[in-house]
């Protein structure tokens, strides 16, 4: 068969959401950038993030308490210096953002802030009131257009990474089922999220954990899998998809009721709707087996109609499409896997343990999150450690590319099946190793993951084959440092270990040459 193509750029970043936007822009600064992505551009979480973005700017905030409330969020689990960084980083960032043209809502000519769950201030910035996700990626899509060294190439997926006596040095790519090497001096991963092993879930079809599959597979070390966020809030309705509800509907005051329309949180937190999304998850699930039902109501009918209208467009818009008034009905909710805290280990500057290998955002672990993610963080620490990591591997990559040998083109494997295993993984995970866990469920799902293992060790040229590759291998991963984590901390919790115990403030590392550290 024919060699494999090469093509050479300065930089690579794979990924096009806020993080690998903001590593592309910084990394421009020192050569030429090409940034790729499996599906069009704006295709990423980022694109549909309504929540907002934390930061410490209003007159009544500091740094430091948003600092102290990161790591109360965060379970003990937080690596304390990642968090330093990310909210005294935080306002050059957002300043910066608005410099290029970012439009969030105001009050007069002040910004407006809102409440989140377990924020102890007002700091969430939101655009277009529920749609700043959408906004973040505008400007930094117009801002990486206006840069001529900025090359972008949707419809290619990196299926490998290129890693040569230690080095990263690119990605083995497919664009229409054709395979090409794309060598690069350095490489950032800013894939997103690996939501979609889950069944039930407010993840786009993209995120199913490309990034930490292929560097797992690379060599690199994955940390503190086990802890999966599930939001507690997703839209039940048979004809709609897990449309995420914003947790800044209840940090309006939108309340949780169940099927007889009894508020029930304070049977479970003092804080009631707002405490930490951990705890939402697991009462609404309680109260859904309590009942016999599917799912609860988020009631924001008290909020008033204009409000509503006013505050949550693309909420109301959305819930108005599959015949649902959210200003006149309560909105049947259930939770979903949205988050996940751990992902590839990196320092603060985006580096992994593999020379020339670069991650950030929701693909990277910085242990910024710990057990659990404060809410509105993520599109910050894409923004904020998208920068670092950019900045990193041009200052880092001065070398020029050694000679890489030729790649011979292999005969693609194929999955027969593969939408019907892909239909089975996600509902093993959800559950198996969803939001309540115990050795019995988590044993059944290593078992069944394991016999789709030889999946794993083939090589594709179809993107949904590929996927389901990396979906298996991130699945095996979760569930392993589920297992692995003998007590319940943040978002993970186990029936069989309920408390913190011993030895919970370790963090699980795994590698593909048999590691199992503890470090």
């Amino acid at each position: 068969m024919p060699d494999v193509r090469q093509d050479v750029t300065d930089f690579l970043v794979i990924g096009s959401g806020v993080a690998g936007l903001r590593a592309a822009i910084e990394l421009s600064n020192y050569g030429g950038v090409t940034v790729i992505t499996k599906d069009v551009p704006n295709e990423s979480s980022t694109e549909y993030a309504q929540g907002g973005i934390a930061v410490a700017l209003s007159d009544e905030d500091e740094v430091g308490i948003h600092y102290e409330d990161t790591l109360k969020a965060g379970d003990g689990l937080c690596r304390e210096e990642a968090v330093r960084v990310l909210v005294e980083e935080g306002p050059e960032r957002i300043m910066e953002l608005i410099s290029w043209g970012a439009e969030f809502d105001r009050e007069g000519t002040r910004l407006a802030f809102g409440l989140e769950a377990a924020h102890s201030r007002k700091r969430i910035l939101h655009a277009g009131g529920d749609s700043t996700g959408k906004e973040l990626e505008r400007v930094l899509i117009n801002k990486v257009k206006a840069i001529p060294s900025i090359k972008r190439l949707p419809f290619t997926l990196a299926a490998e990474l290129i890693v040569l006596d230690g080095v990263c040095l690119g990605a083995l790519t497919v664009r229409e089922r054709r395979p090409a090497s794309l060598l690069a001096r350095a490489t950032v991963l800013a894939t997103g999220g690996a939501g979609q092993v889950y069944s039930i879930t407010t993840n786009p079809q993209v995120s199913t954990g490309d990034g930490m599959a292929r560097s797992y597979r690379a060599g690199a070390a994955l940390e503190d899998m086990e802890f999966v966020q599930f939001h507690p809030t997703s839209l039940f309705l048979p004809a709609a998809p897990h449309f995420l509800l914003t947790e800044a509907l209840r940090g309006e005051g939108g309340r949780l009721i169940n099927i007889k329309h009894e508020r029930f949180m304070n049977r479970y937190h003092n804080e009631m709707e707002l405490a930490p999304r951990d705890v939402v998850s697991r009462a609404i699930l309680t109260e859904i087996e309590r009942t016999g039902s599917n799912y609860v109501f988020l009631d924001l009918r008290h909020l008033g109609e204009d409000f509503v209208k006013r505050r949550f467009p693309r909420v109301y818009s959305t819930c108005l499409t599959y015949g649902l008034d959210i200003t006149r009905e309560p909105i049947p909710v259930c939770p979903a896997a949205h988050y996940i805290m751990g992902g590839v280990k990196t320092d603060i500057d985006g580096r992994t343990g593999i020379k020339g290998l670069f991650a950030a955002g929701e693909t990277a672990c910085t242990g910024v999150h710990g057990a659990n993610r404060l809410a509105s963080n993520s599109l910050l620490e894409g923004l904020v450690y998208g920068r670092r990591a950019g900045r990193a591997a041009g200052e880092e990559a001065k070398s020029p590319l050694p000679s890489v040998p030729e790649k011979k083109a292999m005969p693609p494997g194929s999955i027969p099946a593969h939408d019907e295993i892909r239909g089975d993984l996600r509902r093993l995970m959800w559950q198996n190793v969803g939001i309540i866990r115990s050795e019995t469920t988590l044993l059944q799902a290593k078992k069944r993951i394991e016999e789709w293992r030889y999946i794993t060790e083939k090589s594709f040229l179809a993107r949904r084959e590929i996927e389901l590759k990396n979906m298996i291998q991130v699945a095996g991963l979760i569930t392993e440092a589920a297992l692995l984590r003998k007590n319940s901390v943040g978002a993970h919790f186990r029936l069989d270990y309920p408390g913190k115990g011993e030895g919970w403030q370790e963090h699980a590392v795994l590698m593909k040459d048999g590691g199992r550290a503890h470090p």
